[in-house]
Parts: C-alpha cells; structure tokens; sequence
C-alpha cells in the first residue's frame, strides 16, 4: 500500500515515468536484434563419399579407414569421428572441439580429400562436405504410430518389402434430412 500513497502524494513524479517507459519501450524493442534461426556454433562436419558398386564392407575398408587416418594427422581440434557406410555411400562425421575454427577445419578436410582420392579406387570423386549449423539442423522429429501399417512397412530402410497397396478409407456418411 506504500506505492499508492507514494502516487497520490507524487503524482508527476509517477506521470514522468509512466511518459518515459512510453518513450523508452519502443526504442528498446525496435534495438534489440532478433534473429530466427540464430548463430550457433555446432563444431561438427559431415563427409559424404559415394562410390557406385562398392558394398558397405568395401566403402568401410578402401575409403572411410583411408579417409580417417588421414584426417586425424592433418586436421587440427578433432574431439571424436564417427563413420557409416552402406553401398555405394559413405558418411564420416568429424566433432571439434569447442573453440575450433571451422572454416579451417573445412579448408583441410578439402585439402586431405582432394589429395587422398588418388589412392582410391579408381572413378572415386572428391566428396561432398558438408558444415552444421543451426539452420541445417532439425529442431523437430515426428514419429508416427499406427496399428494398421507395421513399423518395417512404413521404414524402408529396415530391409523389409515396402508396402504398395493401401486400404481406401470409408466414406463419411451425409446425414439426409426430409
């Protein structure tokens, strides 16, 4: 109750502030920088190799091993690597350390690629590389359940035959009136 007797006997006092956070506010919103997708540094660098033909235990054993035991002795500030390979597609994940530069991680990436694909089977390409960052990265996965369509039949990638053919649902009934 002492801010009400502080208004009523202070009434310009409190009128000045009322004019001053009418002044201020607008200026304050419009100056403060707002951004959606703002600047994150995610220290991780994906390597997409793809060779035609190559089984997933050949893409592992003549390209990825090749391609991180060359970049753990030229690429500086890896924390960890990470590494799949299915046929024809490879992909090697390199995580960094907090405080690495990671345009000059992507320069020697590029660098220790372009030279290491010589000792690759032949045709290989120089492969994709590709830098996280916030606007590239997911913020949402949905997963769907149904009782109808088995989780194998709606994930190709599991191995199991896709499913072709779906059940046309029922038509809604109209309700006639008279």
């Amino acid at each position: 109750m002492w801010i009400v007797a502080l208004a009523l006997r202070r009434p310009y006092t409190f009128v000045v502030l009322a004019l001053l956070l009418l002044i201020l506010g607008p200026i304050v919103i419009f100056r403060t920088p707002t951004d959606i997708f703002p600047n994150i540094d995610i220290p991780v660098v994906s390597i997409l190799w793809n060779y035609t033909g190559l089984n997933s235990q050949d893409m592992a054993n003549r390209i990825v091993t090749l391609t991180e035991r060359t970049l753990t002795t030229t690429v500086d500030n890896i924390e960890h690597s990470e590494s799949q390979s299915l046929n024809g597609i490879a992909v090697v994940k390199v995580f960094f350390q907090p405080h690495a530069n990671i345009e000059k991680a992507i320069a020697q990436i590029t660098a220790i690629s372009q030279t290491s694909v010589r000792g690759m089977p032949p045709g290989t390409t120089p492969p994709l590389i590709i830098s996280y960052s916030a606007s590239t990265t997911p913020n949402r996965r949905t997963n769907s359940v149904t009782a109808a369509i088995p989780d194998t039949a709606v994930n190709p990638g599991s191995g199991a035959p896709t499913r072709t053919a779906t059940r046309t649902p029922p038509r809604p009934r109209t309700l006639l009136t008279r």
